[in-house]
């Protein structure tokens, strides 16, 4: 086993000098109008070490007022979050390389997984004799939020009366570890304590959190009431959760301890959406041979959602978009599973959290493998078989495109491993996984995929009963450590590693997973086969031949056992096959002869006996087909040759619906009568799996464009369909709608979707097809069905949007427009007008008929306008319509290159109101780019390059995945090297002469990466007495060092370099490199570089290029984070607008008129109100905070905040610390901001290896320019030379202080802090600065 799955064998170990026992959080305020919270915290902290003077804790975008220990002593307090602007040095650097290694760097320095956080709280010396005496710590921390960027979406709909009357709720929510935007903790899943959660709130609300609801408090005037929970399982701050709103209460009639909350009148299509999920719990603690965990769960349906299920401790918030009536078949299959998958994280996610980020993906893979168990006893194998199939493609498509996936890294290299993704350009990873909020939010979901299969692979090596008894074993361990009270490493058994998981399963099962580990944990890529095979009809023998494709990106070679199955004349046989080579041979004994005339029933794999038809076949050979891995025992991808005919004999005798699903795309390279005919029965077979049908019927429909010219493929598809659902007495019209079979109904679906696929010869849809599906939305006849139709009519409008042909005309007139035309724009006008007056689930026809549109558009029936699109895309109308909408946009960019409407879209991303649609939009930009790096687009400019590197910067700080995808798409336009379209730095090569390096200029670093990482400037801490034993880390940048040195950095040696001034207008310099070859960035310099070690000589003209310009002053002193508070943005105002103008076209009287579109807004779907929208006129109330009292708190000098604080507790008083920011202005010179003072930094910085007459002749030279004789410079300069000596001691001594001034300044975080850690009234001007 290897060395990372050993470590962490004795316990985990926290890098933190204290633990967590307990906490209480209390919410004293919630404020609707204000979108604000106030409220305390009390952390119950057990030293560890006797030297303990400091505590780090996890704050975002939090103000902190106070701190407080044992209610006795105040406590001060810094602030630094780098993240806020990770890069804060970054002049001309635009590439991904140095951002990556930037952004990691700030995670890192407030990592809690490695003892660090934003906030520094220095313990009181009075206090000092508690942690000696290892005592319990009570930190209190008050504290409030007020207008957050993440954390905690407020949903406050623009109508009149009450919040509660408007639905007014909100919700928190986070990408991972997120729980620190909005209340001060521990922010990692490995710190797990026992909770106590208030919260006060208006009486007409409700307050659902994590535990057990203990009893609900109200206040004298009976306006408020307080909820108290109570947590006694130890969980992590992460899993902590809270949702507030009018919610309808629902108590699960099957599971008494299961409660369901809504939003008004939602309860009804609640009830049914949740009737089946005790069944999910009953099937769960069968498996697991355990009981639920928790004593209760609980479900949230909130708007605007961060994702479609957020799992925390005993509570789930989901979108309320999932709900459903009985009357929806597609959605109940989605929201069956998701609810379920949420009953699964929490035994694996909540209760049983991970140790480590590296951690993570046993956590997911086994709540999707308990999900997939699940989705295989409710919805059959086929279904299950079917989902595990298309995970197996989506991961192996992903590794192809990015590399391989390594699920277990450690934040380290796997030796050996040639798939490991990196920065480097070797890789394609563009962002640094150590963490998870670097880790890109696509990586992430392969992850989860990945580590479904490798669970299921798990379970396939020791077998699913072994590895459900070790799951088991685990739960039964935190079990029992949960009911223990705290002492050191006794809650460890609910901290879940590999090294943990892996012991468990070696125990119950006896078997090593070391090879399994290696081939699919600890490196990345899938296995690519590519097989064919001869019969040997005198031997009776298979030759198989395998070959490994090894040239394409994400693979790896696989050495290991593989199954085959060849099915026989005399029955289904499994033959094992070792894999050692990339080509290998292998000899597989036929158990059956060729019989040609002989009728005998043939035994499948099920041990079914059918009759084939052996006519097609080889009368020599009795090998029906092969199957490669047909278990799926591997991470794979199989293309494999054999004829057409022994493709059709698998399509229609096997039962495995993998095997047809190969079948299928197999035969669409085999157009003709056999195969079309295979086709056809499959279609018509309704003991086939519903989704092969769906399947074989587009294989039908472009096989029928391949015999277009022998084949009407369309007559014969309308005829099937008319055959399973026309009416008796008219096959030609549809019959009533009856959905009750449900296979049917989706074949019902999907044929018209196919059959419009078909083009005649001359590549145009035939005039029947259109006919037809205009009368199947004609005669469509839902009245007595009991589901209802949205999905089917949606289905008939992409139907219709199929048979549109490109235009020939380029005149894009009414009158222009062909008959078919102008009937599918009246039929999609038609839908949309009665969309407005009766909306269907989901909206998905309006989404439907937006398609339809763009589809018209981009074949130039109609004109490209986006006008109509933007409207649908505003906030206000349902989301799926705004996803829909903004899809096309994305795509209207990219055709039309759009730099406007571009614009508009990073709009949407910067400031609208839903969390999920700012990373819709970002998301669709990344896959569908408006251009690439090898791309020459006007989109590309310095402006876009600006914007989303702010973006990426500190626009999206307080939410990483938002962060994540800003970087996902600057890696999609430019790539990880600087933009083309930047304009060109005026230095290839920046010289260090002082630390004798020559360094290339990083703003034209090509893909390689920096080999030294870039750390982040942290807060100058101003404690005293800091003991040796506390683990600090330093972030500091060395103030010599000009700029990071990257991995092909240049040393110039004493003997290697010679400067030469003789010219008067250059300064040439002879450098050395040691044999080393330049980086192509240096290319762009003015530099004549030569290859293998020899003198490389650089000119530059004195007159463009400055001393100031060689060493960057810039990077000497970077600026400080962002302060203690981000800046007040304003407010963004409503998008829901008055939509009744939107423009849609309606073809009347050969005429494009102006209709009105619906508007479906959420805000209709919450509230029975139906009069328009209109701001709020409730005068905005201020809660009063409830605060701990204590006889012995004094006031607090809280740290500085903004005037217009609602939330300031009485007592806090507003800091007065203008000696704070008390500076000396000589101390902020900069070298080369005069000639003296360049001559200076020149005399101090140059190598001792230059001649002393050289640096004499140079700083002359430097005071020479710009005068109008050489004979008056000297002249000058005698009569300077007298009293240059002492200017210089004079200028060092103030230069030296200076640079002391810098290196002890606070370089991050805030402007001004709560007090200096020595807790005097005064200190000396340096300790701050502007």
């Amino acid at each position: 086993m290897s060395k990372s799955t050993k470590k962490g064998d004795k316990g985990f170990e926290t890098p933190r000098p204290f633990r967590l026992s307990h906490e209480i959080l209390c919410i004293t305020g919630v404020n609707f109008q204000r979108r604000s919270i106030i409220g305390y915290v009390e952390l119950h902290l057990i030293p560890t070490k006797s030297n303990l003077n400091k505590i780090k804790l996890n704050s975002k975008q939090c103000r902190i007022y106070r701190v407080c220990i044992n209610d006795i002593w105040e406590a001060s307090f810094l602030y630094n979050d780098p993240t806020l602007a990770v890069c804060q040095s970054d002049a001309k650097q635009r590439n991904l390389n140095f951002f990556s290694t930037c952004h990691s760097a700030a995670v890192s320095s407030v990592d809690a997984d490695s003892g660090n956080g934003e906030l520094t709280i220095r313990i009181p010396q009075e206090a000092m004799h508690i942690v000696q005496e290892l005592k319990t710590l009570r930190v209190s921390i008050e504290f409030s939020l007020e207008k957050p960027n993440g954390g905690i979406q407020f949903v406050v709909p623009e109508l009149d009366g009450t919040m509660s009357e408007k639905s007014a709720h909100m919700f928190t929510y986070g990408y991972e570890n997120s729980a620190r935007l909005w209340f001060p903790c521990i922010d990692s899943y490995s710190e797990p304590c026992t909770w106590k959660l208030e919260f006060t709130v208006d009486a007409t609300m409700t307050a659902v959190s994590c535990g057990d609801l203990i009893e609900t408090v109200y206040t004298p005037d009976m306006r408020k009431k307080t909820f108290h929970y109570v947590l006694n399982i130890p969980t992590a701050a992460p899993n902590i959760g809270l949702a507030v709103g009018p919610f309808e209460i629902f108590v699960d009639p099957y599971m008494n301890e299961v409660t369901h909350f809504c939003l008004p009148q939602l309860l009804p299509v609640l009830k049914h959406s949740t009737d089946r999920l005790h069944q999910a719990f009953e099937f769960y603690e069968e498996v697991l041979g355990t009981r639920y965990p928790y004593s209760c769960y609980k479900q949230v349906f909130v708007d605007q959602a961060y994702v479609g299920a957020l799992a925390y401790a005993s509570m789930t918030i989901f979108n309320t978009n999932i709900l459903h009536s009985g009357q929806i078949i597609d959605q109940t299959f989605k929201s069956r599973c998701l609810m379920a998958h949420a009953v699964a994280e929490q035994f694996f996610g909540c209760y049983i959290s991970m140790q480590s980020w590296p951690d993570a993906w046993l956590i997911y893979g086994i709540a999707e493998y308990l999900n997939g168990l699940y989705t295989r006893k409710t919805f059959g194998n086929n279904e299950y078989r079917n989902r595990i199939s298309k995970i197996l493609e989506k991961v192996c498509e992903y590794e192809k495109e990015c590399g391989g996936l390594i699920l277990f890294h450690n934040n380290t290299t796997t030796p050996g491993n040639k798939n490991e993704p990196t920065t480097s350009s070797s890789g394609r990873l563009h962002f640094p996984r150590k963490h998870s909020h670097t880790t890109s939010w696509k990586y992430a979901k392969m992850v989860r995929l990945k580590a479904h299969v490798v669970i299921r692979l798990i379970a396939l090596n020791i077998g699913q009963h072994l590895l459900l008894q070790a799951l088991n074993k685990l739960l039964s361990l935190a079990s029992v450590a949960s009911q223990q009270k705290f002492q050191s490493n006794s809650w460890s058994n609910m901290l879940l590693s590999t090294s943990s998981f892996l012991k468990s399963v070696a125990t119950v099962s006896g078997k090593d997973l070391k090879t399994l580990m290696e081939q699919w944990v600890y490196q990345g890529g899938c296995v690519r086969f590519h097989g064919s095979f001869i019969f040997n009809r005198k031997r009776n023998i298979v030759e198989l031949e395998l070959r490994q494709d090894l040239t394409t990106s994400g693979v790896m070679k696989y050495v290991g056992p593989l199954q085959v199955t060849i099915q026989e004349l005399d029955g289904s046989f499994n033959h094992n096959v070792q894999i050692e080579e990339n080509n290998t041979k292998h000899e597989m004994t036929c158990h059956s002869k060729s019989r040609r005339h002989k009728k005998k029933k043939i035994p499948l794999a099920n041990g079914e006996e059918v009759d084939m038809d052996l006519s097609a076949m080889d009368a020599d050979s009795p090998v029906l087909w092969i199957r490669v891995d047909p278990e799926l025992t591997t991470i794979r991808h199989v293309t494999f040759e054999q004829p057409d005919y022994q493709w059709q004999y698998q399509l229609r005798f096997e039962r495995d619906i993998i095997a047809q699903f190969e079948a299928i795309s197999a035969l669409e390279r085999f157009p003709g009568t056999p195969t079309r005919t295979a086709l056809s029965d499959v279609l018509e077979n309704e003991a086939c799996f519903y989704k092969v049908r769906m399947q074989a019927a587009h294989c039908l429909s472009a096989v029928a464009n391949e015999m277009s010219a022998s084949w009407t493929g369309h007559t014969a598809m309308m005829k099937m369909f008319s055959k399973m659902f026309g009416s008796h007495s008219c096959s030609n019209i549809v019959r009533r709608n009856n959905f009750n079979n449900l296979q049917m109904y989706f074949i019902q679906k999907t044929l018209p979707i196919a059959i419009c696929k078909i083009r005649n010869a001359i590549l145009v849809c035939p005039k029947e097809v259109v006919s037809f599906v205009s009368d199947l939305i004609k005669y469509n006849d839902n009245r007595k069905n009991k589901f209802s139709d949205n999905y089917y009519r949606a289905a008939l409008i992409e139907a219709l949007s199929n048979t549109v042909t490109p235009s020939i005309s380029l005149d894009k007139n009414a009158e222009n427009l062909s008959a078919e035309t102008k009937l599918i724009l009246e039929e999609i006008t038609r839908f949309l007008n009665l969309e407005k007056l009766l909306p269907c689930y989901g909206h998905v026809v309006t989404t439907g008929c937006l398609k339809a549109i763009r589809i018209l558009q981009k074949n130039g029936w109609i004109p490209n306008e986006p006008a109509l699109f933007q409207s649908y895309a505003q906030y206000g109308h349902f989301i799926e319509i705004r996803l829909v909408a903004l899809e096309i946009l994305v795509d209207c960019v990219k055709v039309e290159s759009n730099e406007e409407l571009l614009s508009w879209l990073l709009d949407i991303v910067e400031s609208d109101p839903v969390p999920y649609t700012r990373h819709a939009v970002l998301k669709m930009l990344t896959k569908n780019p408006p251009f690439t790096k090898k791309d020459e687009s006007l989109l590309s400019n310095e402006a876009l390059v600006e914007r989303l590197w702010s973006l990426m910067n500190s626009g999206t700080s307080h939410d990483a995945r938002l962060r994540c995808d800003a970087v996902d798409l600057y890696f999609a336009l430019w790539g990880r090297t600087r933009p083309a379209c930047l304009p060109i730095p005026e230095l290839g090569m920046v010289l260090n002469l002082k630390e004798k390096k020559a360094v290339l200029n990083p703003s034209l670093v090509p893909d390689e990466p920096t080999s030294e990482s870039h750390s982040q400037e942290s807060m100058s801490e101003t404690m005293h007495g800091d003991s040796e034993g506390v683990p600090s880390i330093d972030r500091k940048r060395k103030a010599e060092t000009p700029l990071p040195s990257p991995s092909s950095k240049v040393k110039v040696d004493n003997d290697d370099m010679d400067i030469d001034i003789s010219d008067e207008n250059k300064l040439k310099f002879k450098i050395s490199l040691g044999g080393k070859n330049v980086d192509e960035g240096s290319k762009k310099s003015d530099a004549l570089l030569k290859e293998g070690g020899k003198e490389k000589s650089m000119d530059t003209e004195m007159g463009k290029i400055d001393v100031e310009d060689i060493f960057d002053p810039s990077l000497e002193e970077r600026p400080s984070t962002p302060g203690l508070i981000s800046k007040d943005r304003t407010s963004t105002p409503s998008m829901n607008k008055d939509r009744s103008s939107t423009p849609i076209f309606n073809v009347k009287d050969s005429k494009v008129d102006i209709i009105k579109p619906p508007t479906s807004t959420i805000e209709e779907m919450l509230s029975s109100d139906s009069s328009s929208p209109s701001p709020t006129s409730t005068p905005v109330h201020t809660p009063t905070p409830i605060r701990k009292v204590s006889p012995q708190r004094h006031s607090s000098h809280g740290n500085p905040a903004r005037d217009d604080t609602p939330f300031r507790p009485s007592g806090i008083l507003k800091p007065t610390s203008h000696h704070h920011r008390h500076h000396h202005a000589h101390h902020h010179h900069r070298p080369g901001s005069s000639s003296r003072e360049r001559e200076d930094f020149s005399k101090r910085t140059h190598s001792p290896s230059v001649s002393q007459k050289g640096k004499k002749d140079e700083r002359e030279h430097r005071k020479d320019d710009g005068s109008k004789s050489h004979k008056k410079k000297k002249k000058k300069n005698k009569h300077k030379h007298k009293h240059k000596h002492d200017k210089h001691e004079k200028h060092d001594k103030h230069d030296k202080h200076d640079r002391h001034d810098k290196h002890n300044r606070p370089s991050g975080g805030m402007s001004g802090f709560h007090r200096p850690f020595s807790g005097g009234g005064s200190h000396s001007s340096h300790h701050g600065h502007k």
